[in-house]
C-alpha cells in the first residue's frame, strides 16, 4: 500500500489474511476469459489507465481476488490511477494546478497514490481533511471547499495551514476570521461565486462585500475566487467555456475588491465515458483551451502570475476502480434472466440515484474452476442486488452472456462515487471490502463492514423494556 500505513487484514480465514494476490505470468485467463457480449470495449484493448484489461482487474484474475478477499469487493488499480494523474499533469499548462476531489473516493490508498503523483486535494469536511493529511498530502496542497463548514473544520484547516479556504457565504467570512485570530495567523481565502442557480457560493453583491471584508481584515488574506458549474462533462469546449467565464468573473471581482488574484479555482467537471463506444474527453483540446485562457491574462500586469486550479475527481479515480460481486441466484421472470448478486445499490448507489449505466463484465466462477464461459447464449438480463426494493437494479442488458450461480460480475468505472456514495447499512447486509492493487500485488485496505458490530454498538433504552 502506498503512502505508508498498515492495511487491515479483513474477515478472512487465518490462512489468507493480508494475503497478496500475484499477477499471472501471462496468457489467457483460465476458464476461457472473455466471450462475446461481455468482453472488451470495441476498438481494442483498453488503455493502461483503466483497471479492466484483457479480462483482468489491474492484471489480476478476478476469481483469485474473490477467493482471497471474498465478495462483494471494491477494487482499485493504483498503477492506473498514477497513469491517469501523470497523463493529466503532462497535458495541462504549468500554471494549472491539480487538486483531487476527495469526495469522489476518500480511500487513503487512492489519496496517497495521488499525493505521490504530485496532486493536491480538494476537501469538503473534517473527515476528508483528516484523510488527506493522513495520506500524506501537504497542507499547502489542500483547498477546503463545500458549504456548511463546521467551526471545528475551520479551526483545523487554519491550524493546518491549508492552501486556501473557499468561503461559501457572507457569514462564513467572520467565522474563518475568528479561527485565524485564535491561531495567531492569517488565513488564505477564496471567495466562492454562485453559478447558474446553484445553492453553493454567493451572489455577486455578497461575494464583493465578502472580498472587501477580507481585504480589510488583519487575519484574512484573499487570494482568489472559486466557482464550479459543471459535472461529468465529456465535451472539452464546454469545460473551456466554464473556465473562461470563471476566470473573467474572478478578474472583475478581484479588481473591484482590491486584492491581487493569485488563484482561480474552477472546480472539476471532467467526465469519463460510462458506456462502451462512448468517446472520452479530449484532454489535449481541454488543455489547449486553458492555455489560451492563461495567455489572455498576460495582457494584465497584475494577472501574469495568476494560477488556475482544477479539481478532478471521477476523471482520476473512476476508471481506476471496479466493483466485484457474486451471483447468488438466477431465475426467469417476465421473459428475462434475473441474476441476483451478493451486493447491489447498498454498495453502488449511482444506478438508482442518477440512472448511471455502468459497463458490466461476466467472469468465471471462483468456486467452479471447470465451468467454461465459451458458448453461453446471449440473453436479456436484469442484474439486481439482494435488497428488498425495486430500486436495487445494477443493470439491464438486452444481450448478456447467460449468468449462472457462483459466477462473478465486474462493474466497471466505480472508482468514483462507488463505496463512498453508497448506503451500506440498508437492510443490514455486510459491507464491501476494499482492495488496492499495485505492481501486480493486491492488499486489503479496508475491512469488510460487519453488521454484527453495528448491532453491538447500539443499546435498548431501559424505558423500552
Amino acid at each position: 500500500m502506498r503512502g505508508g500505513g498498515t492495511a487491515a487484514t479483513g474477515h478472512l480465514p487465518a490462512s489468507s489474511r493480508a494475503a497478496a494476490v500475484e499477477a499471472p505470468g501471462g496468457g489467457e485467463t483460465p476458464g476461457g476469459g472473455e466471450i462475446p457480449g461481455g468482453g472488451e470495449t470495441p476498438g481494442g484493448t483498453p488503455p493502461s489507465d483503466e483497471i479492466w484489461r484483457d479480462g483482468l482487474l489491474a492484471g489480476l484474475d478476478p476469481r483469485d481476488l474473490a477467493r482471497t478477499f471474498g465478495t462483494p469487493l471494491h477494487v482499485y488499480d493504483l498503477d492506473a490511477l498514477s497513469a491517469r494523474a501523470a497523463r493529466l499533469r503532462a497535458a495541462l499548462p504549468d500554471r494549472v494546478d491539480v487538486a483531487y476531489a476527495v469526495k469522489s473516493n476518500p480511500s487513503l490508498a487512492v489519496i496517497a497514490t495521488l499525493a505521490s503523483a504530485g496532486s493536491g486535494a480538494d476537501v469538503s469536511s473534517e473527515g476528508e481533511l483528516e484523510a488527506a493529511l493522513r495520506a500524506g498530502m501537504a497542507p499547502r496542497a489542500i483547498v477546503v471547499t463545500g458549504p456548511g463548514k463546521s467551526d471545528r473544520l475551520l479551526r483545523r484547516a487554519v491550524e493546518s495551514g491549508v492552501r486556501a479556504i473557499a468561503v461559501d457565504s457572507p457569514g462564513e467570512v467572520p467565522r474563518v476570521e475568528v479561527a485565524a485570530m485564535a491561531a495567531g495567523t492569517r488565513a488564505r481565502v477564496l471567495v466562492r461565486l454562485a453559478r447558474h442557480g446553484q445553492t453553493f457560493g454567493m451572489s455577486w453583491e455578497d461575494a464583493l462585500a465578502a472580498a472587501r471584508r477580507a481585504v480589510a481584515s488583519e487575519h484574512l488574506e484573499p487570494v482568489g475566487v472559486h466557482a464550479f458549474a459543471v459535472s461529468s462533462v465529456l465535451d472539452a469546449q464546454t469545460l473551456v467555456r466554464h473556465v473562461r467565464q470563471t476566470v473573467g468573473a474572478a478578474v472583475r471581482l478581484a479588481r473591484a475588491a482590491g486584492f491581487p488574484l493569485a488563484l482561480v479555482d474552477v472546480g472539476g467537471g471532467l467526465g469519463i465515458p460510462y458506456r462502451d463506444g462512448e468517446a472520452p474527453l479530449d484532454l489535449a483540446s481541454f488543455a489547449a483551451g486553458i492555455g489560451n485562457v492563461l495567455a489572455g491574462l498576460a495582457s494584465g500586469p497584475d494577472l501574469r502570475e495568476t494560477r488556475i486550479l482544477v479539481e478532478p475527481g471521477r476523471y482520476l479515480s473512476g476508471p481506476s476502480g471496479a466493483y466485484l460481486a457474486r451471483v447468488v441466484d438466477v431465475k426467469r421472470l417476465h421473459g428475462r434472466h434475473v441474476a441476483v448478486l451478493d451486493g447491489g445499490i447498498n454498495h453502488l448507489l449511482a444506478p438508482a440515484l442518477v440512472g448511471r449505466r455502468h459497463r458490466l463484465r461476466l467472469v468465471g466462477s471462483a468456486l467452479l474452476q471447470d465451468r467454461p464461459l465459451e458458448g453461453r447464449p446471449l440473453v436479456p438480463v436484469t442484474i439486481t442486488g439482494p435488497l428488498c426494493t425495486s430500486l436495487d437494479v445494477v443493470g439491464r442488458l438486452a444481450a448478456f452472456p447467460e449468468p449462472r450461480p457462483a459466477d462473478l460480475i465486474a462493474v466497471l468505472d466505480t472508482g468514483a462515487y462507488g463505496f463512498t456514495q453508497s448506503m451500506p447499512w440498508f437492510l443490514s447486509h455486510a459491507g464491501p471490502a476494499e482492495v488496492a492493487i499495485a505492481g501486480g500485488r493486491a492488499e486489503l485496505v479496508r475491512e469488510r463492514l460487519d453488521p454484527a458490530e453495528v448491532v453491538a454498538a447500539q443499546g435498548i433504552p431501559r424505558f423500552a423494556v
